[in-house]
């Protein structure tokens, strides 16, 4: 493991909040793993940044993060570098009845949204969790504290997300670990998650919704938690506003129910 370099790592960095967060940390000064699906992306942003930053390291994995095998390969990759940040940010919705869906779709975003995330984050987590400075920071959504119509299972899928995380940010606390477990929540970003969801071309955030977020708002949403000792990171769907908070889940630390 290289121990003087260290390394933000940010899966999803073809497009969107990814791609802003990429440019956002390494604005910071930060050396870059850059994770998605799109090499030609991803070699497009690595080259943006290496104009304005010539001095960082930028390195780029192609990868379908979908296929499970694909994670843990991933992470033995990353094993040769020192992991300052890791950023769980792969991932798409879905706007559908649950009558309706396309399963197939379904099942594709359920082991991106969920699977390749626990994954990440457990193994991160197994080798990091003493490490002074660590963070991980997972992407969920607004709607991981609040059920959405039309996106059901979407929204299910950030509610294990969001649970997941503050959990994992407990049992950190518990544990006095060096290494902070933090959630950020967008609410409507216009990214190009409006198109995968609806299965259509050209999304309009304009017609769709009466107030949005650019993914560098978002970017610089998730550096404000970074930057914070607080676990959640919220946009108010009704406000718009960002929120920064500690769990907002109800945690049986002490219940006499609780198993021995």
């Amino acid at each position: 493991m290289k121990e003087k370099v260290k390394y933000t790592v940010i899966t999803g960095a073809s497009s969107g909040i990814g791609y802003e967060t990429a440019n956002a940390f390494a604005k910071r000064g930060k050396n870059l793993v850059i994770v998605a699906r799109s090499r030609e992306n991803l070699e497009k942003l690595k080259m943006e940044i290496l104009h304005d930053n010539p001095s960082l390291d930028v390195i780029v994995k192609s990868v379908d993060l979908s296929i499970i095998p694909n994670v843990h390969q991933l992470y033995q990759e990353l094993k040769q570098y020192c992991i300052e940040t890791l950023i769980n940010n792969a991932g798409f919705g879905n706007y559908s009845s649950v009558a309706n869906q396309n399963l197939e779709k379904v099942e594709t975003m359920l082991r991106l949204d969920i699977e390749a995330l626990v994954v990440l984050s457990s193994l991160f987590v197994h080798d990091y969790q003493n490490i002074e400075g660590s963070q991980l920071i997972n992407i969920s959504s607004c709607g991981g504290y609040i059920i959405v119509p039309n996106a059901i299972t979407y929204c299910a899928s950030k509610f294990f997300v969001s649970t997941f995380t503050e959990g994992l940010a407990r049992e950190l606390q518990a544990c006095n670990a060096k290494l902070q477990a933090k959630v950020l929540a967008p609410a409507a970003t216009k990214t190009n998650f409006g198109n995968v969801a609806n299965n259509i071309e050209g999304y309009d955030y304009d017609k769709s919704f009466g107030a949005y977020h650019t993914s560098k708002q978002m970017a610089d949403f998730l550096l404000k938690l970074y930057d914070s000792n607080e676990v959640v990171g919220l946009v108010n769907r009704e406000t718009f506003e960002f929120e920064l908070s500690s769990s907002l889940f109800d945690y049986a630390e002490n219940s006499k129910h609780n198993q021995k």
